[in-house]
């Protein structure tokens, strides 16, 4: 037995030559593992198109139905629900404001001089009455609030988020009124 360990120990064992191809570097390396994030591929890109409509189509459509999971910070909390409704359950003279520039302008474009001056005025005349009726509205939906919600309790801002929706046209507001004229929440 000691013969044939003897043999393998005295035959010539070959060095290795090396692996036969240079280390990579880092950069290589790390440059191999990147891939994309998101395929490139059309198929790929088509099919994520379509799902950021949907989902960007879902977010609109919960937005304008008053969803308070789509809501921007401005519009959220039962609060702000109850100030969205107060306005769009009334009649503002706000509402009215961009229909009576387009009226001004159009008279504008009649030469006479009285005209013009008149239409001015009545706008000026008309501003002053909003801004009055706004002031008023802020002050009663401050007060309803504070009724329902409780004095400490009332968020700031109401009033004036209150008077900036009354001076939207009903059909543009956003969200969309939940409630008929006359349809005032309850205290």
């Amino acid at each position: 037995m000691a013969k044939n360990a003897a043999s393998a120990d005295d035959a010539p064992v070959e060095a290795p030559t090396g692996k036969g191809r240079p280390t990579p570097s880092r950069a290589e390396q790390e440059a191999k593992r990147l891939r994309p994030l998101v395929p490139n591929t059309k198929e790929a890109k088509r099919a994520a198109r379509a799902d950021m409509r949907s989902r960007q189509e879902r977010a609109r459509v919960g937005m304008a139905n008053g969803e308070d999971r789509y809501l921007g910070p401005r519009d959220k909390g039962p609060q702000r629900r109850f100030a969205r409704d107060w306005v769009d359950a009334g009649w503002h003279l706000g509402e009215f404001l961009m229909p009576m520039m387009v009226v001004v302008i159009v008279l504008t474009f009649i030469p006479s001089t009285i005209t013009q001056t008149w239409s001015f005025l009545a706008l000026w005349a008309y501003i002053l009455f909003v801004v009055a009726d706004m002031i008023f509205l802020s002050s009663r939906v401050k007060k309803r609030a504070a009724e329902k919600f409780g004095a400490d309790k009332r968020e700031k801002g109401l009033g004036m988020y209150a008077a900036m929706r009354s001076v939207q046209m009903r059909m543009m507001r956003m969200p969309k009124p939940q409630v008929r004229r006359g349809e005032y929440p309850a205290l």
